[in-house]
This record gives structure tokens, sequence and C-alpha cells, in this order.
């Protein structure tokens, strides 16, 4: 029986209701009893499990669907008024995801992923963790996408279909907060704020779960492995975590903005992204006879020199690019020249016309300028690592229906265009497939000290963010469905 049966038939009279009636005409006193106990099985029936009730069961996607479970917002949310979504339906979902005990769940989950954190493709404790919290809801989902992915869905099960996108992954880094859930993985840490990601996913879960029947379409709750290592979302692609999907949003924690603070800006917001790494062979001869060498180190100082000049002056000046040089590598015996120089960098452009005309002189530099050495060059761009992130751009329509979101759940004035940045993100892959938008949330709080860059040691949040994260994703969904229909 759907939920709107389930609603309709508990206000159906029965035989035996009347009968209870004729039965209060004579006794007043027992009767009022027999009401009142028939109201509370009715409220009990039809209210089976709370926001958080955590009794809930697991039902999997590929289990049918328990026709006779309930599961309910309470009426204080006021939801059977956002059928048409208005200020008071973003109020009211901020409300329930501020709500203390909210709040300290959603803190809960952080910290737990915080204290253990796994890299790329090895999240499978972060991964249990989700799935436990997804059972609870009684959230469907598929397990496993790209080893340790899920792809859960909320809703109608039919279109349209938007997605929401956390990822899991740690770094290879020692922490230096000293706090009560510090890192117990040595030499590794949540340094970028992943953990908080899949908080505020999974807090948005809850709010789309209490609200799945007013939802008109299915949103898909993609938790994806292996950001840092540049091809967790490729692998999930290939997975199908796309399937249906006609929009795809994500969220990132910033230091760059307050705390709770929302930012994003239409086209191009991070770079594309990749690496290269050269080997310059040559012939090794003892360094004081030179002439018996080709030398690769005078080769690929050349390079290095010659590669400055791609950007300064082949690049628009006003078409942002990077390209650097981040290691040099020769010989180590001081009074040999070595046969072969490897150098190791990086290259950043925010469009693909620009980043694919980078990639193309890079290798054009360094094999060029390593013949006029007399020496030979290679170029590996790692491709088949999927290292080479393409840029970010987000679809203006979908930005729009970002801020749309963001000011009226935070105010206009915790809205803020921001400029674009070098950094790169692997979101990249899933906005070259649908339209897409990503967006921050501030997390700088100079009274905690949770001021210092993802990647930092000493990287931390202000969670307050997490419940505005969590309210912020599950609005950007149900808007976009009730939108797009």
């Amino acid at each position: 029986m759907n939920s709107q049966s389930r609603k309709n038939s508990s206000s159906l009279i029965s035989p035996t209701s009347i009968f209870t009636i004729i039965l209060i005409n004579s006794v007043i006193s027992i009767n009022w009893v027999v009401v009142v106990v028939a109201q509370i099985a009715s409220t009990n029936s039809n209210h089976e499990f709370s926001y958080l009730d955590g009794s809930c069961h697991t039902r999997s996607l590929d289990s049918p669907k328990n026709e006779t479970r309930t599961f309910r917002p309470p009426p204080e949310m006021g939801l059977e008024e956002c059928m048409i979504w208005s200020s008071e339906c973003s109020e009211a979902v901020l409300a329930v995801a501020r709500r203390p005990d909210n709040v300290r769940w959603l803190k809960g989950i952080r910290r737990k992923i915080h204290e253990y954190p796994e890299l790329a493709f090895e999240e499978f404790e972060t991964s249990r963790l989700i799935r436990a919290e997804l059972d609870k809801m009684e959230v469907d989902y598929h397990f496993p996408l790209a080893t340790t992915g899920i792809r859960a869905a909320i809703g109608s099960g039919g279109p349209p279909f938007v997605a929401l996108r956390a990822d899991m992954d740690a770094l290879p880094i020692q922490e230096a907060v000293e706090w009560e859930h510090k890192s117990k993985v040595a030499g590794k840490m949540h340094a970028c704020g992943h953990d908080a990601h899949v908080a505020m996913l999974l807090g948005a879960a809850k709010i789309l779960k209490a609200r799945e029947h007013l939802l008109k379409g299915t949103v898909i709750l993609l938790f994806q492995p292996a950001e840092e290592a540049g091809n967790g979302a490729k692998r999930m692609m290939g997975d199908g975590a796309l399937k249906d999907i006609e929009a795809i949003f994500a969220v990132h924690v910033s230091h760059e903005h307050p705390t709770a603070v929302i930012g994003s800006r239409p086209g191009p917001l991070l770079a594309g992204c990749g690496f290269f790494r050269a080997v310059i062979s040559g012939k090794q001869a003892r360094a004081a006879n030179p002439h018996r060498s080709v030398d690769p180190v005078l080769a690929a100082s050349a390079a290095v020199i010659s590669l400055q000049g791609i950007v300064s002056r082949e690049a628009n000046p006003l078409d942002s690019q990077v390209v650097s040089v981040t290691s040099f590598s020769g010989g180590e015996d001081l009074d040999l020249i070595p046969d072969t120089v490897v150098l190791k960098g990086t290259f950043r452009a925010f469009s693909s016309t620009s980043f694919q005309q980078l990639l193309k002189r890079i290798e054009e530099v360094i094999v060029e300028q390593a013949n006029v050495f007399r020496c030979s060059a290679t170029v590996d761009f790692f491709e088949k690592e999927y290292t080479i992130y393409p840029p970010t751009v987000n679809d203006e329509k979908m930005y729009e229906h970002v801020r749309k979101v963001a000011i009226d759940l935070v105010g206009p004035k915790n809205f803020r265009v921001v400029p674009p940045i070098m950094g790169a993100e692997d979101f990249s892959f899933y906005s070259q497939v649908v339209p897409a938008a990503f967006y921050y949330i501030g997390i700088m709080n100079k009274t905690l000290g949770s001021t210092h860059s993802g990647h930092s040691p000493h990287f931390m949040i202000d969670e307050d963010a997490l419940p505005v994260g969590a309210a912020t994703h599950a609005t950007i969904a149900e808007r976009y469905l009730n939108e797009h229909r």
C-alpha cells in the first residue's frame, strides 16, 4: 500500500468504530478510554518510524519493497506545505538540520571517519560506516562501485534523477592538530575535508528520506573513493554511477570563507590539472672530460628554462595557465656526468583548449631541447592512470540553481561569487558528461584555528558548517526535482 493509501485508510469508519460510537451514548466514561486507545493505535501504525529512528531495517535495491512500512516526518515540520517551494520550506529544512540531536549525529559521523582515515580505494571501513547509516534509514543502495563506492537512491524511483556526490578518501599526511579526535592512523589524515563531505551527504540523506513522500523524482547519492588519486570519478562512471542522471552537484569545504558561507561561480571554477615525467637521455662521462659525454644535465636545464616561455610568451595573458617543474633528478656521483636526467612537474589551465595546447607544447619543448644538445627525451603524462583532470566548469543553469538555494537558506550576505582558482577536482569528469555545479562551504573560524588550507597537517574545520551543508545538499536536490519534473 502506498503512503497516500495508508493515510486515507486511517480516516475510514469501520463497523467496529460504529459499534464503539453506539457504546459511547450509553457508557461515556468507558468509551473515552476506548477512543483514546484506538487513537493511539492509529497513531502508532501511521508513524512507525521517527525522523531519526535507528530501528529501520536494511533493504537493498535488489530486494522487493516492503509495502507495509512507513517512514514519515514529524508533524511539526510542516512539510506538507512544501509541495510548492517557498522560503518557509527552506527555513524548515535548515531548522531540522540544526536540531541539536542532528548536529550531534553529524559531528559524531565526521569524527569517526576522521579518526580512521583511509587512502584511495582503501576506504573499506568508511564505506561500511556509510552503508550502516543508510541501512538504518532504509535507503536503497548499490555496492560496490569502484571498489568501495556506493550509489544510493531516495525518492519515487522514477525520473527526473539528480545526483549529489561526496568523496571519501584521505591523504598520506601525519596530522599535527592536537585534539580529541585526532587521526589514530600514523601517516594518514583527512586533510582535505572529505570526512566532512561524507557527513554532510549522510545528513542530506536523512532529510531527504524524511521528505521522500514529497520528492517528485529520485535523488542519487554518490559516495566516491579516490578523489585524491585522480581516478575515482572515472571508475565510478565506468560502474554506472551516472546512469539516468540529468544533473549533479557537489560541495567542498573551504578555509577561504567564514563558516557556513556558500560560494560558487558560473563557468570555469577549477583548473584542469596534469602531471608529466620526462626522461632525458645522453651519454655518461667523467666530469673532467665533458667532451666525451652527451650531457643530459645541460639539455634538461635548457628544457626547464624553455618551458617557462610557453606561458609567458605563447599564452594569452588573460587566459590563466601554469607550467611548473617540481623535480630535477640526475646522478649521485659528484665527479660523473650522468647518462639520464628525470624532470617532473605539473601544468594547469581553465579551458580544455588551453589545457591540451599546454600538453602538446610541453612535450615538444622537452624533446626538441634535448635534440639541440644531442640527447633524446620521452615524456609521460600518466594518461592511462587518469591523473589528467579536465577543468571543472559549472553549468550556468546549475550554478544559478545553487545560488538561488543558497540565498534562500543562508541569506544574500552569506553567498559569494568566488574567483576561479588553480586547484583541481575529479568532479570535473562528471561535469563533462552531465550539467553540473560545484560549490564551496566555508569552514574558516579564526577562534578555533580553522584557517589552514587543505593538504596541510594543520588543517581543521569548524563543524558548525555541517548542518548547513546537509541542508544545502538536500534543498538543492529536492528543488531541482520540483522544477524539472
